[in-house]
């Protein structure tokens, strides 16, 4: 909301299909050098997704951030 109050900008996490969803994962998992088996990363971003409700580049995001936490890779 304060993004629209000062600026006038809008921010939306448009809702994605399955697919796209474990694209941006590995894209970005890829980009920040994570080692990670894609069977093991596709069940738990798919649980990820399940558990917070929603499937969306922002999520992704938030999952990929917790790995890289998770392994000690810098984000």
């Amino acid at each position: 909301m304060s993004l629209s109050d000062r600026f006038g900008l809008w921010l939306g996490f448009h809702p994605c299909d399955q697919d796209a969803y474990l694209a941006m994962i590995r894209g970005y998992v890829a980009a920040l050098g994570i080692a990670i088996d894609d069977d093991t990363l596709r069940a738990e971003a798919i649980e990820w997704q399940q558990t917070r409700g929603a499937r969306s580049g922002r999520v992704a995001w938030q999952f990929v951030t917790d790995l890289a936490g998770r392994v000690g890779a810098a984000v």
